[in-house]
């Protein structure tokens, strides 16, 4: 885990640990729906940071015989897990608590308690989204959040940044809900809120599942590093051909390289040996998370060719 990412979850720990307890307050001077879901939602937000901060720890284990590439998908495991702590902590149990409150509507008592604290959450909230904002602003460059969100191979800083936009974004609903139900007298209108946060955290469960599953499951290196390390192989002495190339991040600090390459027919063994070893340097000087290189040689047929072959430069 990058100190960037480490600081975001560290602020975003401690904006939600506040957070949760102010809210649990407000509900019980005002018993709003609203806040209690959103005093539930910043108490499974701060075990989130926690789960992600015990999978960056994990990951950085030693690798086994076992486990023989080391731990460093351990980091998506457990944003994965995060993901369901959101959606089932989060999502269900402010839906369920709305509808409730919806069936059974009761008058609320000292809101303004709620106002006062969704204000100063709103502040804290704000201030952990800036520092996530900050950290990943190097890392996403020139392309839209949205890209940074879908494409990144750091599963910590995408589940910050949704984690803090839905956080604000259900503050501003159980604000809307609490206000609502104090100018209009109806209460409904604060367990509507409560229903909408639950909406609006299954969806940001949904989405950081799907990701998260993809890095599970295994993503290739992004296009630009895949045509870089392409590029070094088929520029090494006496390649004629880089036959097939894979590559695999089995953590966002480790990525696997696996790759045939076609060699001038009369190259001796131990000149074929010395090009790959020059090679496999190549590529870790250029793209250093390529930790895992493994290069095989191969005879170039063009009738087994794979999509993406390229040709070696002339020697």
């Amino acid at each position: 885990m990058t100190e960037g990412s480490r600081r975001a979850i560290v602020a975003a720990f401690l904006a939600n640990l506040g957070i949760a307890l102010a809210k649990l307050v407000a509900f019980v001077f005002t018993g709003a729906a609203s806040m209690l879901a959103e005093s539930v939602h910043s108490l499974a937000d701060t075990g989130n940071q926690a789960l992600l901060l015990l999978g960056s720890a994990r990951a950085r284990r030693t690798p086994t015989v076992e486990h023989p590439f080391g731990f460093g998908r351990e980091r998506y495991f457990w944003a994965f897990v995060v993901a369901l702590v959101l959606f089932s902590l989060g999502a269900l149990f402010a839906i369920v608590e709305g509808v409730e409150k919806l069936l059974h509507p009761h008058a609320l008592s000292a809101p303004e308690w709620a106002l006062v604290v969704l204000a100063i959450a709103i502040a804290l909230e704000a201030f952990s989204l800036r520092t996530a904002i900050h950290e990943a602003r190097p890392l996403r460059g020139r392309r839209g959040w949205w890209w940074f969100i879908r494409h990144t191979k750091l599963p910590e800083l995408p589940v910050v940044l949704l984690e803090d936009v839905g956080a604000l974004l259900g503050l501003l609903f159980a604000a809307a809900g609490v206000g609502l139900a104090l100018a209009t007298g109806n209460p409904r209108w604060d367990a509507l809120g409560s229903v909408a946060i639950g909406l609006l955290l299954g969806v940001i469960a949904v989405v950081l599942a799907v990701e998260m599953k993809s890095l599970i499951i295994g993503e290739a290196a992004d296009p630009e590093t895949v045509e870089t390390i392409r590029g070094i192989l088929a520029a090494g002495s006496g390649v004629t051909h880089v036959v097939h190339l894979r590559t695999l991040h089995i953590g966002p600090d480790d990525l696997l390289v696996a790759a045939k390459l076609a060699f001038t027919p009369e190259l001796p063994l131990r000149t074929v040996a010395d090009v790959v070893n020059a090679v496999e340097a190549a590529v870790r000087a250029r793209v250093p998370v390529a930790r895992l290189v493994f290069l095989e040689p191969d005879v170039w047929r063009p009738e087994r060719a794979t999509e993406g072959v390229a040709a070696a430069r002339p020697h």
